[in-house]
């Protein structure tokens, strides 16, 4: 089965990520999971967020039903920091599930992700946790200003991590496999326009 473009770049972005993690010290993958501890606590917050308030309206109100246009076809945008952390939480069996999903995806207009109990990941990428459609937003947040206010804090907290203005650690977890000698395109901070002027505008401030 031939894998289209987004299953492949994901696929390879996976097997290089399990395989340079498969080859680090003990030592090493423990200081991997000491980095990305505050980006984990800032991920329980959203988590228990996403809980206590938008439950019932995105998983029991949107995905039960299938009715849910969050997931769509090839249109997740992935991190490779996305990856790498999802790596080092998950078992060697959860990443044999993913990378069997990729290589044997039958199509269809839902995210090759989408399980029948969910996202397959141990912890999905960034934007799928941080999206909201109008749906929730005004159902959840715009009748509540001190949830709109928690949510607006929350999406400034998740720029500390992920947006490249200032040293950040999706950049950094890129810049580790870059030197490695790996490239994959899915490293956005490196690669994507947008980020990179991002960066430029940033150096030129400081």
């Amino acid at each position: 089965m031939k894998m289209s473009e987004y299953n492949r770049d994901q696929w390879e972005a996976l097997l290089m990520v399990r395989h340079c993690l498969e080859g680090l010290p003990a030592s090493e993958t423990r200081r991997l999971r000491a980095t990305v501890g505050p980006y984990l606590e800032f991920r329980s917050e959203v988590s228990r967020f996403q809980k206590e308030f938008l439950f019932e309206i995105c998983t029991q109100g949107c995905f039960s039903t299938r009715h849910s246009a969050c997931c769509n076809r090839d249109g997740i945008a992935t991190f490779f920091a996305d990856v790498v952390i999802n790596a080092l939480l998950s078992s060697g069996e959860e990443l044999d599930v993913l990378r069997t999903t990729l290589e044997n995806d039958p199509g269809g207009f839902k995210c090759v992700y989408v399980g029948e109990k969910g996202c397959l990941w141990r912890l999905k990428p960034i934007v799928c946790e941080m999206f909201l459609c109008d749906r929730a937003k005004e159902t959840v947040l715009g009748k509540d200003k001190n949830l709109s206010d928690r949510w607006e804090g929350l999406l400034r907290d998740e720029k500390q991590f992920t947006w490249p203005d200032k040293p950040i650690l999706f950049d950094d977890l890129e810049q580790l496999f870059l030197q490695a000698g790996l490239k994959s395109s899915l490293m956005y901070c490196h690669l994507s326009p947008g980020l990179l002027r991002v960066k430029a505008q940033s150096s030129r401030k400081g």
